[in-house]
């Protein structure tokens, strides 16, 4: 509502006051249709514990530190971040292997990256 509101102020003097009440609904109307459209082009985010990404031992081997975190990501984190880092693949290729938008890809990318990089940060092997 507040959208329409500030639309019907920015365009005052172009709306008639006779049509006010019938320009506010179709207004309304028209902005809660492109907020369902675009809720419904979103894909949900998988949400995870951070708690469970943290290392809970010592451990030495870099190798199987980074198996360990990379066993703890969400799966569509962890299947971008393997296509990218280990296959090399372009966030364009990933993005038709995957089925997502390459936006989607960069931003799975980059989360799994911080919580690679956090659960790397609490392990001793980087103290």
């Amino acid at each position: 509502m507040q959208d329409t509101y500030e639309k019907l102020w920015r365009c005052v003097t172009e709306v008639e006051y006779a049509a006010v009440k019938s320009w506010l609904f179709t207004s309304a109307y028209n902005r809660m249709i492109d907020v369902i459209r675009k809720d419904s082009r979103l894909v949900g985010v998988e949400y995870y514990d951070e708690s469970t990404l943290f290392a809970e031992e010592n451990s030495t081997d870099l190798n199987e530190v980074l198996h360990r975190a990379l066993e703890r990501l969400p799966s569509a984190q962890r299947s971008v971040i393997l296509l990218r880092d280990y296959e090399g693949y372009s966030y364009h290729e990933i993005a038709e292997i995957t089925g997502l938008s390459e936006a989607q890809v960069k931003t799975y990318i980059f989360r799994g990256r911080v919580a690679l990089r956090n659960y790397l940060v609490k392990t001793s092997v980087w103290q």
